[in-house]
Order: C-alpha cells, then structure tokens, then sequence
C-alpha cells in the first residue's frame, strides 16, 4: 500500500488541467466513490493494527494534496476563463505603426525617375574609390584643395591613395570607362567630406550626377535638360539662370538657380552645378574628345529636400527624430 500511496503522490503533484471537464474527470477519478484514494481507504481497515498510524498519515496526506490541487487547478482554470471573457476575440488586432520612406529617399527617387522620364539609365559605384576615379581621371591637379587632408577622409596612402569618395563624379569616370557610347546616366549615392557639422553642412550626404556623352551635345541641350528638370522637379512655371563657375572637370562650368517660386519672392537659390566635360576627361577614360562632347551635372539631395520642404537645418535628416519623420509619412 504505502508503493500505491507513493505513486499516486508522484502523480498528483505532476497532474496538469486546463478544462472544468478535465478537472472533475481527475477528482472523481482520485475522490470518487470508486476512486483510487477512496478505494485505499477502504483497505485500510484490514491493515495490521501496527502499520496503521504510519499509513493513516500518509493515507491524509495523500487525500489532502489531491484535494489542494483539484483546488489550485479549479482556481486557475476560473482566472484564465475571466481574463479571456474580457478581450472580444472578434475584434481585430492592434495595429503597428508602419515606417515611411526617408525624406531623402523620397527627394532621390523623384530625382531619379524624372531623369529616367528622359531616358537616362541609374548607375551605381563604390563609396570607397581610389585617387585615380575621384581626382586624377577628373582632371584634378596635385594641388587642388579637395586633396588636402582637410576635405577628404583618406584611407590609405602610397601612389594611388584610397579614399572615401567625395562625389559620384567617380561612378561618371567607371562608366566612362566601361560603358558603350552613347552614355546618358544618372548617378546617385551617399558622399563623405572632412566638415564640420552644422545647420548648413555634414560630413556625410547625398549626391545625383548626371552625364551624356555622344556626338554633337552642346551647352544648349545641357541647359534645355536642367531646365526640363527643374520645372518637373519645382513646377512648370520654375525659370533657371546659369552662372559662371569653375570645376576641374568641366570647361566652361555654371552653378544653376531657380526662381522665386519656390522661395516667395526673395530672389533665386542655388540647386546645381554643372558643364561641358572637359577633354581631358573625356581622353582619360579612353574617349575620343574630338569626336565626342558631353556634359555633368550634380546635386545635393538634401540641398533639393530643403527647398522642397524648407527644412532650416540638415541635420535634421541624419538625427533620426521621429517629430521630424512623422512629417513625411503621406509621402509614398
């Protein structure tokens, strides 16, 4: 008896139900008049009278701990049926806040599809580029200040330093390089210059550069392509003036504004720089410059976001603040 009477407290202390059904099933089974401990207690009554005291407690023991756990089950059993009475299954889900595209990210789409309502093709290199692709193939001289350890964040040194690209002009030279003419691409990315961070300026950013190279392309369909962009980009009635500038890989080279339409009257503001690609370029990617002609432009995307939206200060598109980005989430 006392091998039964150890089982059945092995048994009960493992017992699990989660039903009412389950529960009655094992109480009748333990304490039933049939049960298992009722049927040991009837058996009892024929024990030697020395081995009843010894028995008898365990005899209790084993009634009371089947009883406790029917208890504790019927208790947790009752909780359970109260906590899934108060949530209405039929009701759907919570929902989770879903992301949106980054300020950025929309600003360098919209630039990339209206370039490719013209025909022109993405291409994409490298952020980490040798000396040759940032500067030397792009006509920079040795003394040029963008070589200085100031702008540019180098990697290593030697002949053919390596360096974190500080334009897409490079993925312009690879395509140069590789690429059957005629050439009319688009070149977005992220860039990175030694500057000091501020409300104007960071040392990381975003760039699209444009090139077409074929036969016969002048100034004039460098101007007609800008200003096609700028109204798709500003609106049909944006007018662009062109400045003088310099760039080492272009000759002659502007810097672009557009009218006040987008700045309510105050004037023009600056979006681009661009040029004719200047030959030696062209004859340092293998292309033949007296055949051939073409012209680069290159923006800032956050330059374009900030006179989209007129945003005051850049970096506001690196914080992460979700103030900031909620603001854009109507934005596909």
């Amino acid at each position: 008896m006392k091998d039964r009477i150890d089982a059945l407290l092995a048994e009960i202390a493992g017992l699990k139900c989660s039903t009412e059904n389950e529960i009655e099933q094992a109480r009748v089974r333990l304490l039933g008049k049939r049960g298992d401990i009722t049927r040991l207690f009837e058996e009892f009554r024929n024990i030697a009278p020395e081995m009843k005291r010894e028995l008898g407690q365990k005899l209790n023991q084993l009634k009371t701990a089947a009883i406790s756990k029917i208890e504790e089950m019927r208790d947790s059993a009752e909780q359970s049926v109260a906590v899934s009475a108060s949530y209405d299954l039929t009701k759907p889900g919570d929902s989770y806040p879903l992301g949106s595209r980054h300020p950025v990210s929309i600003v360098r789409k919209e630039i990339i599809d209206i370039f490719r309502k013209f025909g022109y093709d993405v291409a994409e290199g490298p952020e980490i580029e040798d000396d040759w692709h940032v500067f030397e193939a792009l006509n920079f001289p040795p003394e040029h200040p963008a070589r200085d350890m100031q702008d540019t964040f180098f990697i290593s040194s030697g002949n053919n330093p390596v360096l974190l690209r500080t334009h897409t002009s490079c993925v312009q030279v690879r395509a140069m390089e590789t690429m059957p003419l005629p050439i009319r691409i688009v070149c977005p990315g992220r860039v990175f210059r030694n500057e000091a961070i501020s409300a104007r300026a960071h040392c990381i950013f975003h760039q699209v550069e444009g090139l077409y190279i074929d036969e016969n392309v002048t100034f004039a369909d460098m101007k007609q392509a800008i200003l096609l962009f700028a109204r798709e980009m500003f609106g049909a009635e944006t007018q662009i003036r062109m400045r003088p500038s310099y760039f080492p890989f272009t000759e002659p080279s502007a810097e672009v504004d557009v009218s006040c339409n987008i700045c309510k009257g105050t004037g023009w503001l600056e979006i681009l720089g661009c040029g004719m690609v200047d030959p030696n370029v062209l004859e340092a990617s293998g292309i033949d410059s007296k055949k051939y002609s073409g012209f680069a432009f290159g923006m800032g995307v956050e330059r374009i976001a900030m006179l989209k939206w007129q945003v005051k200060d850049l970096r506001n598109y690196f914080e992460n603040d979700l103030r900031f980005l909620k603001e854009f989430e109507t934005y596909i």
